[in-house]
């Protein structure tokens, strides 16, 4: 959870009414906040500095023209990633996402100015792990894991962090169409509206950027890529649906109920490996054979559930960006349930 500037007055009096667990959860990401505005130089001051890696020098001029881009050509916002902050760690923040042993549902948290999230986000990785095990303590599924970048969605000015550029060029494409668009349009308490959205809308505007320059070798082997994840995320959401029909049966026991539960993942495991011989790698089959739990799903369900929905409604425009974000933005005064509906219905 990450705090605009100038809210943080209202949110110092919101702290007195809260639990003490409340009070420290506040103050790590206050805290985390400052330290990346605080190591943060303009990126200029960056590629003019001779002690900085070419390759760091590189991937900022990237992000140079991936900015400029985003503005003239996806009307996007782009006051973010103007500057560059070195954490010399492997990510910016680790999160913790939990869901009841026998549901699909994630948890959520409540949170000053943006609602209810279904994760937790914590500066420090032993914080994170804390929450975790407090959280297995209550029988729940949890899962933590690290990550590279993350958004102010706009009230702030994000920098440039070295815990993402070590991505191909096409995904740091995405990454940074996908979290300029969160400051485009973001809708309060509805995650897997907010992350599918800039999920699509990236993806849709590294397309866009591959053409521009005519790079068309390089468009071919994204739409591989794409495609070789979206099998991946096929299988992964496909077990979920499964998932929620084992837990709406009746079970004689929770023993029974918990078999069912293993059996479905060594089912996706199976074909994960099953994929893993048939194409080779993707960008999700590496994690195939880690653990995974109902919380670990819930992570993928949040970025991709909704995607198809909102390239059906790209499309339905014609690929008119502006017309695209109007409607998208106009979906605020829907209920959650009823965005959903809209979606499935284009």
């Amino acid at each position: 959870m990450f705090v605009p500037t100038r809210h943080w007055i209202a949110l110092l009096t919101a702290l007195l009414v809260c639990s003490c667990s409340t009070v420290s959860f506040y103050t790590q990401a206050v805290s985390g906040q400052m330290e990346l505005s605080r190591k943060a130089r303009p990126n200029a001051t960056v590629l003019a500095d001779a002690a900085v890696s070419a390759n760091v020098k590189r991937k900022l001029r990237l992000i140079e023209e991936l900015r400029a881009f985003a503005a003239r050509e996806l009307h996007l916002p782009t006051k973010s990633f103007g500057k560059f902050c070195d954490l010399k760690r492997p990510y910016v923040v680790w999160v913790v996402f939990a869901s009841p042993e026998f549901s699909v549902e994630a948890k959520t948290w409540w949170y000053p100015f943006v609602g209810s999230l279904k994760y937790r986000g914590f500066f420090d990785e032993n914080d994170a792990q804390r929450e975790g095990a407090r959280l297995r303590k209550q029988g729940l599924d949890v899962f933590v894991g690290g990550v590279d970048a993350y958004s102010t969605l706009g009230y702030l000015r994000d920098p440039v962090l070295n815990t993402f550029l070590h991505r191909s060029d096409a995904d740091l494409a995405e990454l940074v169409f996908h979290e300029l668009t969160h400051a485009k349009v973001f809708i309060p308490g509805d995650t897997d509206f907010n992350e599918a959205f800039a999920t699509a809308n990236a993806e849709n505007g590294v397309r866009h950027w591959y053409r521009s320059k005519g790079d068309l070798s390089g468009l071919r082997a994204y739409e591989a890529s794409l495609k070789k994840g979206r099998e991946v995320i096929g299988l992964l959401l496909r077990t979920r649906e499964k998932l929620k029909s084992v837990y709406s049966n009746t079970y004689r026991s929770i023993e029974t109920e918990r078999l069912a539960k293993h059996h479905a993942f060594e089912a996706m495991l199976h074909e994960a490996n099953q994929l893993r011989a048939k194409a080779g790698q993707s960008r999700l089959e590496h994690a195939a054979a880690q653990h995974w739990n109902n919380a670990r799903l819930n992570t993928v369900a949040t970025y991709y559930t909704l995607v198809p929905g909102f390239e059906r409604l790209l499309k339905s425009h014609n690929g008119d960006l502006e017309a695209f974000h109007r409607e998208v933005a106009a979906m605020r005064r829907l209920s959650p349930e009823k965005r959903t509906e809209a979606l499935a219905t284009k």
